[in-house]
């Protein structure tokens, strides 16, 4: 069992193959996963699988933020209507009071960041038990989750950038931002800078792996007052920089009305992204209604911004 951490974090919560769509499966259920692994994060792991998945079909990984659990992220994230829609399956890890007091994950634990063991392996544990039971996609494993989750996203996908296709942190720091629970409030505050090339040295440092990399997607409210918006560029700067990109966007437009900027690398394909969603607070973009392109519902963290982050994620994923 791992000691009991209390956070002072508040409510801190390879390009991928393109599949064409597959028609819409029967609706599946959420369940509770048990015997997955050795378990050394002390993790739960839930799932949710179409009733009719086939084989050979992607997995995505969702991560709450601080104080949520999985049911906060399902439906009203809107990755349930994606996963019966589109035909894959989910895959949630559950952080548990008793490794941290707000149920946030411990990005900021030595433990906790690097390869081998903790909350990493656990969560890699729970998807090598998902890839065996449903026959996933291996070349299609994909990571996203919302604040303390986006930090627990940067992880995954620097300890384990061989797992992922690609990964979308929402409202995140970047990997290895804090080492302590005192310097993750400097990274909450926005006040840790660093150059792209320091923190790609973080990334490339993780592990002996030296690509492909998994492509990533960014998110980030402009009045967050939990994570500061600064952060957003400071994860640019360190994925663009393992790409071996500058930090000069291609594409600069919007996306329902909202800044949106792309990072390609020397083969012109598209490795980095942002998503500035102005005016919103803490949480990740949901765009409650029945529209092709509309998901989710706005309860607590998940924030009416009248975009629906899910979809835009899952066509940069190639979902």
């Amino acid at each position: 069992m791992k000691p009991r951490i209390r956070t002072v974090l508040g409510s801190l919560t390879a390009a991928a193959l393109a599949s064409a769509p597959m028609p819409a499966t029967a609706a599946g259920t959420l369940t509770q996963v048990t015997g997955f692994g050795s378990n050394p994060g002390n993790v739960l792991m839930y799932e949710y699988v179409p009733a009719n998945l086939t084989a050979g079909r992607p997995l995505v990984v969702l991560i709450h933020g601080c104080s949520q659990s999985t049911a906060d992220m399902d439906a009203e994230t809107g990755w349930t209507k994606w996963a019966d829609q589109m035909g894959f399956a989910l895959l949630f890890p559950q952080q548990q009071s008793a490794n941290n007091s707000s149920k946030c994950w411990n990005f900021f634990v030595k433990s906790d960041y690097q390869r081998g063991g903790g909350e990493p392996l656990s969560i890699k544990q729970g998807i090598d038990w998902a890839i065996a039971h449903h026959a996933s996609d291996t070349r299609r494993v994909f990571v996203t989750g919302l604040s303390s989750g986006a930090a627990m996203t940067n992880v995954m996908l620097a300890v384990y950038p061989e797992v992922f296709a690609a990964g979308a942190p929402v409202a995140g720091v970047p990997f290895k931002c804090a080492t302590t629970v005192g310097s993750s409030l400097m990274c909450n505050a926005g006040t840790v800078g660093k150059t792209p090339a320091q923190w790609g040295d973080l990334v490339r440092g993780a592990t002996t792996w030296r690509g492909p990399w998994p492509r990533v997607s960014i998110w980030h409210g402009t009045n967050d007052l939990t994570v500061n918006v600064a952060n957003l560029a400071e994860t640019m700067e360190q994925w663009t920089n393992v790409h071996g990109t500058d930090q000069t966007a291609d594409t600069s437009d919007t996306v329902s009305g909202y800044p949106h900027k792309v990072y390609r690398n020397g083969a012109g394909a598209a490795v980095v992204e942002t998503f500035s969603i102005t005016g919103m607070g803490h949480g990740q973009p949901v765009d409650p209604g029945t529209g092709t392109t509309q998901c989710g519902s706005a309860t607590g963290y998940n924030l009416d911004a009248g975009i629906c982050a899910s979809y835009n994620i899952a066509r940069w994923f190639g979902l």
